[in-house]
C-alpha cells in the first residue's frame, strides 16, 4: 500500500513537472527525495527510478544546483547521499525564484530593449507598438515586485493572502 502510494506520487509529480517544461526524470528524482523524507545515495535512486547512472548524476546535480536537495554523508560511507527538502514553502520559494531568474528576468530585460529600439520610430504604428511592449513590461516589473515581496516574507504571506481574499478557511475537497 504504501509503495503504491509513493509510485503514484512520484509519478503524480512527473506528471506536473512535465507540464511546467521540467523533464519528467527530474520532477520524479525530486519527488522520490521528497516522499522518502530521509536520505538516498545514487544506487538506491537509480534501483528505485529505473534509471541510469548518467541520467540520476545529471539530474542530482540539476536539483543540487537549483537548491532543492542537498549532499550528505554518513559516517563511515564513501557514498554521497541526498535528501529533498521537507519544508514546502521554501521547496515553493526556492523553484519560485530559480523560474524567476531564468524566464521573467530575462524577458522583461528583452521587452526594455525592444521598447527603446522602437523609441525613435514616431509613426502611430510604432508608437502602438511600443505602448503595448510597455504595458507588457510594466506589468512584469509589478509582478516581479510583488512575488520578490511575497516570496520574502515566507509562509506567512501564503496565510495573509489566502485570508485576505476570503479562502483561509477552506479546505481540499
Amino acid at each position: 500500500m504504501l509503495a503504491d502510494g509513493r509510485k503514484e506520487f512520484i509519478e503524480l509529480w512527473g506528471d506536473m513537472g512535465a507540464h511546467w517544461g521540467v523533464p519528467r526524470s527530474m520532477t520524479e528524482l525530486h519527488a522520490l527525495l521528497y516522499i522518502v523524507g530521509g536520505p538516498m545515495n545514487t544506487d538506491e535512486i537509480m534501483k528505485q527510478l529505473s534509471i541510469s547512472r548518467g541520467n540520476a548524476s545529471m539530474t542530482l546535480r540539476t536539483l543540487l544546483d537549483w537548491g532543492i536537495i542537498n549532499r550528505t554523508h554518513k559516517l563511515h560511507d564513501r557514498k554521497d547521499y541526498y535528501t529533498a527538502e521537507q519544508d514546502v514553502w521554501k521547496l515553493f520559494a526556492t523553484v519560485a525564484r530559480a523560474r524567476k531568474r531564468r524566464e521573467l528576468e530575462p524577458l522583461a530585460a528583452r521587452l526594455k530593449s525592444l521598447s527603446l529600439k522602437l523609441n525613435g520610430d514616431a509613426t502611430s504604428e510604432g508608437v502602438a507598438h511600443r505602448e503595448r511592449l510597455e504595458s507588457m513590461l510594466k506589468f512584469i516589473v509589478q509582478f516581479d515586485g510583488l512575488s520578490d515581496q511575497f516570496l520574502s516574507m515566507g509562509g506567512l504571506s501564503l496565510d495573509i493572502l489566502s485570508n485576505l481574499i476570503g479562502s483561509g478557511k477552506k479546505t481540499l475537497p
